[in-house]
């Protein structure tokens, strides 16, 4: 998502480099490039304008001129814009859900048929449970689509949330309603109500969900919108927002191959926040959205905080400070302790995940590896070790020929592949023992090329 943008954009920079101070032609060449890069992503045109115009009046302006580094400066007025754009002016507590109401609140989710709205409620009532521990219910007043009651009651019992039965018989607006009084009798704290989508906008939907939302009267009214959409979603964004009053937006797919636009558009089009992005298709695929850090992410400047965020609720710090004081105390590192770091980096969202959130120049060092092979490759890793007898994985110098076609037949692999995940093993090894004795620089040279999929 956005690669389109963020390279075009990179590329704007790179021209800055070597100037020796802003000037009107060289910000004009500069514009020119941000603009056509934000038009090949799908922007709103609207938006487009509104942004190139601010860029151009902080670039030219006071603080920029009295820095000694133009560019610099440059790429930090379009961060900030960009940030802006996407509503980082309206403050860190305009993105957060508001739960100031008598129990239950009430949360409707809106939008078109194919957003991913039902997928959507089950992501935030697992993240609600999760963040906030409150005690979650869910509803579906879709009476329309097939099997999408039975759909919202998979993905409520997999968040671990409670449900409430529904027919398709029934009324939304009954439906809503009687979700509600036995929300309150059993003392749930939030109610997520999943409403019909269409294949486009048309009256009877827009009346409807007008109907639900004045009858149960909801404190938040997110709008789920595709980001793969593009330009559609500026005016599916604008006629939900003619219709109800919005308190923001929910954008998924964006881990999808779209070209960015709607994340751009949709907060300048309703004027409402961007709450949360759905970044994966798995339940716990739904993060709280951050302007800054997203427009980071387009700028190349990566999203280290969000692998900060990763690694807390991945990795199993009680491990990993045991194998920290194996190594320190002398100890070998063996299989089971690489599969134990194989483990945690797919707790992580595996590489292509991680490789994403770091900036534009740790990304190159990539160089021009394939993700989706070196995913398989760890998995392959995975299998042969899990083919071995605990005595091998504790004692690796132990696996010979004999040994090696044995776990070879045993993984559904070649004998190459077993030398070639021992060989890594070993590289792996050696860097500890660098670790050990605090060659930390050695180390990092001694990971070259060591990575699955050409990674360097």
């Amino acid at each position: 998502m956005l690669d389109n943008l963020t390279q075009r954009l990179a590329k704007v920079v790179k021209t800055m480099r070597g100037e020796a101070r802003l000037t009107e032609s060289n910000t004009a060449e500069m514009l020119r490039e941000v603009r056509l890069a934000l038009l090949e992503a799908d922007v709103a045109l609207p938006a487009v304008r509104e942004f190139i115009a601010k860029v151009k009046e902080k670039a030219l302006g006071e603080e920029v001129i009295r820095s000694l580094t133009p560019g610099q400066a440059l790429v930090g007025v379009v961060q900030r814009e960009l940030a802006s754009l996407m509503g980082a002016d309206l403050g860190p507590e305009a993105s957060q859900l508001n739960f100031a109401t008598q129990p239950p609140a009430i949360i409707l989710m809106a939008g078109l048929q194919g957003a991913g709205k039902t997928t959507t409620v089950g992501k935030l009532a697992k993240y609600l449970r999760e963040t906030t521990k409150k005690k979650v219910l869910t509803v579906s007043a879709d009476v329309y689509r097939p099997a999408a009651i039975g759909q919202l009651q998979t993905v409520t019992g997999q968040a671990g949330a409670d449900f409430f039965p529904s027919q398709a018989t029934d009324k939304p607006v009954d439906i809503a309603l009687a979700a509600l009084d036995y929300a309150k009798k059993h003392h749930h704290e939030v109610l997520i109500v999943d409403t019909a989508g269409r294949l486009g906008i048309d009256q009877a939907m827009m009346d409807e969900i007008r109907a639900v939302h004045a009858a149960i009267k909801p404190i938040e009214t997110l709008f789920v919108v595709d980001a793969m959409l593009g330009q559609d979603a500026i005016n599916t964004a604008k006629a939900f927002s003619d219709a109800l009053p919005l308190t923001g937006v929910v954008l998924t797919k964006l881990d999808g191959d779209s070209r960015g636009g709607a994340a751009l558009s949709v907060r300048h089009i309703t004027g409402k926040p961007i709450k949360f992005a759905g970044v994966a298709e798995k339940l716990d695929g739904l993060e709280a959205f951050d302007p800054s850090r997203m427009a980071n992410r387009i700028l190349g400047m990566g999203d280290i905080l969000a692998l900060v965020e990763e690694a807390r609720k991945g990795v199993d710090m009680a491990a990993a400070e045991g194998l920290a004081n194996k190594i320190k105390g002398g100890g070998k590192f063996d299989l089971n302790d690489f599969k134990a770091q194989l483990s945690q980096m797919k707790k992580m969202g595996g590489l292509t995940s991680l490789l994403d959130k770091l900036p534009a120049q740790m990304q190159a060092a990539a160089g021009n590896a394939n993700m989706d092979q070196a995913e398989k490759q760890v998995r392959r890793m995975e299998g042969i070790i899990n083919s071995m007898t605990p005595q091998e994985r504790a004692k690796p110098e132990l696996i010979k020929a004999t040994r090696k076609r044995r776990i070879a037949a045993g993984a559904g692999v070649q004998v190459q592949e077993v030398n070639r995940m021992l060989s890594q093993f070993e590289q792996m090894q050696s860097m500890m023992k660098k670790l050990k004795g605090g060659g930390m620089m050695k180390m990092m040279r001694g990971m070259k090329g060591m990575l699955p999929g050409g990674m360097r």
